[in-house]
């Protein structure tokens, strides 16, 4: 039997949810881990410990469980840090890379007009056309309020950045740049390094949307020359309500809070505040302990594996996919069809056959994909379509379950008769 690097039958054991029956009395074939990963057991447990054994508020009290809930929730900062190459101040928790990548926005839109990040009417805002919409709407949502000019990258046919009229994009006039490094849609993996180039030369601000590479491929902050990075926990095997932001502690240092409230004062009056340091400054309230602790566990898992092996399972996953693809008739791959700079997510269209119809459909031999726009509704567009059938693999999927979903697409084709 053909083998990935990774032995994914002996990983589903450490994920309950794969014990699970589907309809038709089939086993579970998940390939939507671009929307969000499955939890292994040791994430379970993690969060389950803190509430039974260490819950209380941290950053508060001075009682036993406050220094416990406290040790462990700043030594989830730090396995984060670790994780990413960063310093343990310059990771942010949030509830999600949504809200993470809104903070920065509203942040940048109250800064002081002798702020870097202050915009005036006439500078401009980069972003592309494969961005999610929470890494568009944000900065769209900025530039209407500072009367700053939007400009984006555009998308070849082949799906990937089209850099030919880079420097006239991000031009002079250019104050920020946020990107995603791996599409949701595409899997195209954006090169980042190559870009910063242009973000330095104009001393733009560079944000970069991490949640589709941070789980899949090996991080550092510093190789990557940016100034932000945004992901969510969740598709990092993960709990959904943390999130991630990271930023070089010069700039959290400058930047103006996006929250208000308890944990983030150095002194109040009844007329004014002072804000802590970083990264207390942008953690207002009290914060989703048990989801840090619990990603601090996925991340562990994840180093355990190691990140370099999870990407080549990926990539062999993903070639494989894209020669099974090649045999069906009626499929068009949108995306890159050759394994270079491409993460494991392929997003296709049937002919005819509606990608919701074909979601369900598969769903019949247990076989879960996602169906529609991907939240990226421009990028839809600049290809004519209303939305795509998308598979996206991760450590546990394996070469049967790309074979399982080619049968499903080609039972569907026999089914609707195209």
């Amino acid at each position: 039997m053909l083998r990935t690097s990774i032995d994914a039958a002996q990983l589903r054991k450490d994920f309950p949810i794969f014990a699970k029956v589907m309809r038709g009395n089939n086993r579970l074939i998940y390939l939507d881990s671009g929307a969000t990963s499955q939890k292994p057991r040791s994430v379970l447990d993690a969060e389950r410990y803190f509430y039974e054994n260490e819950n209380a508020a941290v950053h508060r009290g001075s009682h036993l469980l406050a220094e416990e809930a406290n040790r462990a929730y700043e030594g989830a900062r730090e396995v984060v840090a670790q994780f990413l190459g960063a310093k343990s101040d310059e990771i942010i928790f949030t509830k999600s890379a949504t809200e993470s990548l809104n903070a920065l926005a509203y942040s940048f839109g109250n800064a002081k007009a002798d702020s870097r990040f202050h915009l005036n009417p006439g500078d401009r805002i980069v972003v592309s056309e494969m961005e999610h919409h929470a890494n568009l709407i944000p900065w769209q949502q900025l530039a209407k309020r500072t009367g700053a000019e939007l400009a984006w990258l555009s998308v070849t046919a082949e799906g990937r950045l089209d850099l030919s009229n880079i420097s006239e994009v991000i031009n002079e006039k250019t104050k920020i740049v946020a990107l995603t490094h791996q599409s949701n849609v595409l899997g195209t993996i954006n090169p980042i390094n190559e870009i910063a180039k242009y973000v330095r030369a104009r001393s733009a601000l560079f944000i970069l949307d991490a949640c589709q590479s941070v789980p899949h491929i090996p991080i550092s902050v510093q190789d990557l020359e940016i100034d932000f990075l945004a992901f969510s926990g969740h598709k990092a095997l993960g709990p959904t309500g943390i999130g991630v932001l990271w930023a070089k502690s010069e700039l959290l240092d400058e930047m103006e809070p996006f929250l208000f409230g308890g944990s983030m004062i150095e002194s109040v009056t009844m007329t004014d505040a002072t804000w802590a340091p970083a990264p207390r400054k942008f953690e207002a309230g009290v914060p989703n302990m048990a989801q840090a602790v619990g990603l601090a566990a996925a991340l562990k898992y994840l180093s355990q594996i190691g990140m370099a092996k999870i990407a080549e399972h990926d990539a062999e996953l993903t070639a494989y996919a894209l020669e099974k693809f090649s045999s069906l008739k009626g499929i068009e791959i949108i995306g890159p069809k050759e394994n270079v700079d491409r993460g494991a997510v392929i997003s296709f269209t049937t002919e005819g056959i509606h990608p919701h119809d074909l979601g369900q459909v598969l769903d019949q031999y247990g076989i879960a994909v996602r169906t529609g726009h991907h939240c990226a509704w421009p990028l839809m567009k600049k290809y004519g379509i209303a939305g795509t059938t998308r598979a996206s693999f991760y450590l546990y999927n394996d070469f049967a379950d790309v074979d399982a979903l080619i049968d499903g697409v080609g039972n569907a084709q026999k089914y609707f008769k195209v």
